[in-house]
Parts: C-alpha cells; structure tokens; sequence
C-alpha cells in the first residue's frame, strides 16, 4: 500500500488490516458492471382470433389520452452516502494555521471519544475563565497511535492569542493548529462508527496513490456528547506528504 504511516492509524481503529480490504471490496460495487439482462423467451403461440362477422358493431375508439408532460429526470448527482469518503465528499484543502487553546492529552481507544470531550471541555473553561472568544468548532489533532492508545492535542480556536500570555488555567496552552496540504472526508453517524470510516478512507488513498502524514484532525461540528449518537457530525482532515 502506499499510504505510508496512515495504515497505522487505521489498524489503531480497526485492530485488523482485513478491515481495510473489506473496504475495498466494499467500494468495488459501486464500480461493478450492472448485471446482465435476464434473456427473452418468445412467448408460446396462441390460436388465431376469428375473423369479424359482417353485421359486427365497429369497436368504440378508445379516448385519446391526456397531453401529459413527462418530466425530466433528475440529473443532479446524489450525495455521498453518509460517512463514505468517494470523490464527491473527498476534497484536496490547505489547511491554515489558527490561534488555539490547546490541552495534551493520551487515551486508550476504548474511552478515546470520552477523553476528548473531557480535553475540550477544559479548553473551553479555561478559554472562558481568560474572557477570551472561541472562533469555531472544538477539534482533536491526533498526533501518534499505537493498537492501544493514541497521543493528541485537544484545541478549541480562538479569535486571537491573549498579550503575553501562553498559558491559560488548568494547564491549557496558547499555541497554533496544523497546517499544510490535506484531504477533508466526512462522517456522518456515531462515534462508535467512526472506525468504519477511517477503513474507507485508508481503501481511498490506496486507490487514487497518495502517500499520507501520521497526523489527522478530527473536526466536531455538533454538540454530541455521547459516542453512540447517530446525529454526529465530523470533518476528518488527512495531512499529505
């Protein structure tokens, strides 16, 4: 494969490299040929209708049916089914750098949402208590992973660093978010999902060839506090080499 580092990212969500070709498999269908058309079969003979007698009454004409316009069939292209990465909800963006209040942080996968939404919590606290204005959705930067556990930096954008100061309360710093060439995805759906996502995202970079960094933002964009709500909404920004 060459997607570089990020493979190792998606064994930390999926505990198995078979994931990923299930993915594959799973994105082939929508390139799979339509299935032939079942053959005609000539219907069986059928006795000839006798002749009309003379003195039969001609058949009524049949009325003409209404001038009816058909309408035009919708030509716009559905949107991708939600949390499936595919060209119409995969999109190359360079990623800026923002003002942010941002707290370190390490979990295990089992509890890795509950984790973060206690990191963003204190972030926003901490961004509140300084009287400073958040500038945006809270996001986690994933910056390592193993089978187990995963490193990241919790932030919370701000309008603009406070003077002379690089650190807030509760150990929350004052830095900046990632920034460089990425692939934004969507996932729409639960958290506990989530895995399912990164597996199809892994399967698309393998197929269009590019080669990704160790490191992903994932963006919340609704309130969601628990990790089996359906009503989650995340942008997932993949670096680039």
């Amino acid at each position: 494969m060459r997607f570089g580092d990020f493979a190792e990212l998606t064994l930390a969500f999926s505990g198995r490299a078979a994931r990923a070709a299930a993915a594959l498999a799973f994105l082939a269908l929508f390139a799979a040929p339509a299935a032939a058309e079942a053959p005609t079969t000539t219907p069986p003979a059928t006795e000839a209708a006798p002749p009309a007698t003379p003195d039969a009454s001609p058949a009524a004409p049949e009325s003409a049916a209404p001038d009816a316009t058909v309408p035009e069939p919708d030509q716009k292209a559905a949107p991708g089914a939600p949390g499936v990465p595919g060209d119409a909800t995969a999109e190359t963006v360079e990623v800026t750098a923002k003002p942010v209040a941002l707290l370190v942080g390490d979990a295990e996968w089992a509890e890795g949402f509950k984790s973060i939404l206690a990191a963003l919590d204190k972030a926003q606290e901490a961004v509140k208590t300084a009287g400073l204005k958040q500038a945006g959705p809270p996001f986690a930067v994933f910056l390592s992973t193993d089978d187990t556990s995963f490193h990241f930096e919790a932030m919370v954008p701000i309008e603009a660093k406070p003077d002379g100061k690089t650190e807030l309360t509760g150990g929350v710093k004052i830095g900046d978010s990632p920034a460089g060439k990425a692939i934004k995805f969507l996932h729409r759906g639960a958290y506990d999902d989530i895995d399912s996502t990164y597996d199809l995202i892994t399967a698309y970079l393998d197929e269009k060839g590019l080669d990704s960094k160790n490191l992903f933002i994932e963006e919340y964009l609704t309130p969601t506090r628990e990790s089996d709500d359906a009503g989650l909404e995340a942008d997932i920004y993949v670096f680039l080499k």
